[in-house]
């Protein structure tokens, strides 16, 4: 198979559509992705090879060649491992050293030893947002539950007053703040700026997850109230440990990827002119890459050296951080290549051709298809990585922020009701012991609450900017 196909296929994508292919593309991306939400939900498949799997049968409902197809697939997914896999391995090793170093509960403890009462829900909002920063989802909640459960059984609060707050912090930060694999992959498939869309991530999902999680916990308190469950409860990484590192410096090496893209927008948008020396530093210093890569070099002597880790215990910590991450490269990539698929079939013509028509901003249409992927896959990232792919090509004529406000539309809508296809909503019934029902009172309410507010100040925002 050569490349010469899959130029043509995308060459044909960018010629104009009659009703008639519109309408047998439309056809083939609900098969695709309906073959995808089959495949995991009865079959129980890997997301990697459901996402494989879906991408050639779009290709071949969509009439094209199978040959193409699989270029096609191949050449999204290449791509998409090339751009963001290298982030995700350094965000999963900052994730580790914080962990094990003892630096997560350095943070946990300090905060807690300042709060208590009615601060506690927004002490476990702080701890869970700036934990969040690193962690995928799944080892922000292995790492935060037991906290969650030993403040609950020491203080004698509600479990769902102190748990739905962290819960919040860490899913608003999973759904839409880089270096979290969704966002990263739809800033890459939609070409937004990272420092941009970091910055008004931030602006976004502060009142978001006020509302999600402060406020929420409130009557979520009401609706469920669940004895703590103490088996649940295992033995803290800092417990093991001589000495852990300090506060100041464990917030510091977390912060400081965040801080140095930060810089990155802000001198671009003050100094505007690429050929200017300190926007070129600022450029290179503030890059996704060079930015985690600092961070997790300079955690290495901050939390990894200060809690008294050998070079082959770090060496060890590294290693093992990168294992767990396997899956989630390989769905993230097959994801890329569905998206590759989506576009060289011409579905991009498509949607522009409907959005046309249709009196629906782009901002608010990506945060549809968003929720309709989440609710029948029940991924957040696969909700994330499609979307972008479908809604790419409404990119092309947005100014710097709208692009920016186009990701963190797709990121809220990725988010909106987790249920029972989802990982998340069984790893929480589980932690939390609760039943379905309970489950859904609380965490998949919170969810949709997330999504919810989170489009609402996108939108907000795009009359603003």
């Amino acid at each position: 198979m050569t490349s010469l196909s899959v130029e043509t296929l995308a060459a044909d994508a960018t010629e104009p559509i009659t009703s008639a292919a519109n309408a047998q593309l439309g056809i083939a991306v609900l098969a695709g992705i309906a073959v995808i939400v089959l495949l995991i939900t009865r079959l129980k498949l890997h997301a990697f090879l459901a996402l494989t799997i879906g991408s050639l049968a779009l290709g071949a409902f969509a009439g094209a060649p199978l040959d193409a197809a699989i270029a096609s697939f191949s050449k999204g997914l290449g791509s998409t491992v090339a751009g963001v896999g290298v982030l995700i391995a350094l965000g999963a090793i900052l994730g580790k050293l914080l962990a094990d170093s003892g630096g997560a509960d350095r943070i946990v403890d300090t905060i807690l030893a300042r709060a208590g009462g009615r601060a506690m829900p927004w002490a476990m909002v702080l701890i869970a947002s700036v934990i969040g920063l690193p962690l995928f989802f799944e080892v922000g909640i292995v790492l935060l539950i037991p906290v969650v459960l030993m403040v609950a059984k020491r203080g004698d609060y509600s479990l769902m007053r102190i748990g739905v707050p962290a819960l919040a912090g860490l899913s608003v930060m999973h759904g839409l703040i880089p270096p979290h694999p969704g966002p990263l992959v739809a800033i890459d498939a939609i070409g937004a700026d990272l420092g941009v869309t970091l910055a008004l991530g931030i602006v976004v999902a502060v009142p978001t997850v006020v509302v999600a999680g402060p406020l929420f916990s409130r009557y979520a308190a009401r609706w469920v109230d669940v004895p703590v469950p103490e088996r649940m409860i295992p033995q803290r990484a800092s417990d093991r440990l001589e000495r852990r590192p300090g506060f100041g410096v464990t917030v510091a090496t977390v912060l400081l990827p965040v801080v140095l893209m930060l810089v990155k927008a802000l001198v671009d948008i003050v100094v505007d002119d690429p050929e200017n020396h300190v926007q070129r530093v600022a450029d290179v210093v503030g890059s996704p890459l060079i930015a985690l890569l600092a961070a997790v070099l300079v955690g290495i002597f901050t939390l990894g050296r200060a809690a008294g880790f050998t070079k082959e215990r770090i060496s060890s910590t590294v290693e093992t951080s990168l294992a767990p991450i396997a899956g989630v490269l390989l769905i993230v990539g097959a994801g890329g290549g569905f998206k590759q698929t989506l576009i060289d079939v011409g579905v991009g013509r498509m949607i522009l051709d409907f959005s046309e028509n249709w009196a629906i901003p782009a901002l608010l249409l990506a945060w549809l298809i968003a929720v309709a992927i989440r609710l029948a896959t029940g991924s957040a990232t696969v909700a994330t990585i499609s979307a972008a792919g479908l809604v790419a090509p409404l990119a092309a004529d947005m100014s710097t922020s709208h692009a920016a406000l186009l990701v963190l539309a797709i990121g809220a809508g990725s988010l909106f009701f987790s249920h029972v296809n989802d990982a998340g909503f069984w790893l929480v019934k589980e932690y939390f012991g609760m039943s379905v029902g309970q489950t859904i009172k609380t965490w998949s309410v919170m969810e949709t609450i997330i999504s919810v507010v989170g489009i609402v100040f996108v939108l907000l925002l795009s009359l603003v900017l």
